[in-house]
């Protein structure tokens, strides 16, 4: 099991910038491929962004070159580090996490974090 907080958050013009964090508490990130999710009202919840044990990175079309994962091994903690920020990234946020075996995800979005919300005003 693995328990996920995220922080962060917060309101920002356009154009703006934030990182989020997300503290895990529990299994190890080795354990585990990290994620983040977003979720504005009334649209279907998005991955936007994921890293593996072996810091390997992909991202949403939506997203690429403007937001960055990464991740403390050591402290546990992932990051999400979003620049150029734009109305619609206007959403809750959620850390995530599915189980690695061998080095691959499997894809199973099982340990979500309560989420953190970011407002991006024009």
């Amino acid at each position: 099991q693995v328990q996920l907080v995220e922080s962060g958050g917060g309101s920002v013009q356009a154009g703006g910038s934030l990182r989020l964090s997300c503290a895990a508490s529990g299994q190890t990130y080795s354990s585990f491929c990290m994620n983040w999710f977003r979720q504005a009202p009334g649209k279907e919840r998005e991955r936007l962004a994921g890293i593996d044990s072996n810091a390997n990175t992909d991202y949403a079309d939506s997203v690429k070159g403007r937001f960055t994962i990464s991740q403390d091994n050591a402290k546990n903690i992932l990051y999400l580090q979003m620049n150029s920020l734009k109305p619609e990234d206007t959403a809750m946020y959620y850390c995530v996490a599915d189980r690695a075996a061998y080095g691959v995800c499997s894809g199973v979005y099982r340990y979500w974090g309560q989420g953190t919300q970011v407002t991006v005003s024009s």
